[in-house]
């Protein structure tokens, strides 16, 4: 990691996260941006769910590396602070963009963060799993959108990346959203959990409900 990064107590992040925008606010924003993206994490799946379903501290989206610079123009009176390895290294340089793939935009007036950019790794127009680079996806498979519009992350794909952590939150995401994903879902949850995540906890779940 670059020099330059400070660490800022978790309180404190939670704070400047108390102002973060909705996902039709970011839609709004990047409606000529060409490159795909999506919203992704938590909301991504209420996106799913046609409802908000519980209160989130941030909002993320993700899209291939190479297109940040569009999202980046779109926010001109903002700054971006690029995250990593708990460190946050504020008005981003190059150096800290390569090292990291995490970009958080700042309100320059009160300091709180707005919107959380993920700059995914990808081949063109294939998305590329950033934890296991075999998994290969072409956008279209990757992103759905609402019906106003509003491009996210398809609900097996974020299921699989809450699959690390499985903080409380995201176990409640789990056993809300399983219910909701027909066979075809279910089968590429687990295929992709077996694959990532092998012997995952979340298997035999999704097993005992295609049963």
């Amino acid at each position: 990691m670059p020099d330059g990064g400070k660490r800022l107590a978790p309180e404190e992040i939670d704070a400047r996260w108390s102002g973060a925008w909705h996902p039709q606010q970011v839609a709004a924003r990047l409606a000529e941006v060409r490159a795909p993206w999506c919203v992704a994490a938590g909301w991504a799946l209420d996106l799913f769910r046609g409802e908000q379903t519980r209160a989130h501290g941030d909002l993320e989206i993700a899209m291939p590396a190479d297109g940040f610079p569009e999202v980046r123009d779109a926010f001109p009176e903002y700054v971006w602070d690029a995250v990593g390895s708990g460190l946050i290294w504020e008005a981003a340089d190059a150096e800290a963009l390569a090292a990291t793939h995490q970009t958080w935009l700042r309100d320059l007036g009160g300091g709180g963060y707005l919107l959380d950019v993920f700059r995914e790794p990808h081949d063109g127009g294939t998305w590329i799993c950033r934890r296991d680079e075999t998994l290969r996806l072409p956008y279209d498979a990757v992103i759905e959108h609402t019906r106003d519009g509003i491009p996210y992350l398809a609900p097996e794909l974020v299921l699989l990346f809450k699959a690390k952590a499985t903080r409380p939150k995201d176990r409640a995401d789990f056993e809300g959203v399983l219910p909701l994903l027909g066979p075809a879902r279910r089968n590429r949850l687990a295929e992709w959990l077996e694959r990532v995540h092998p012997g995952h906890g979340w298997l035999a779940e999704v097993a005992r409900s295609q049963s």
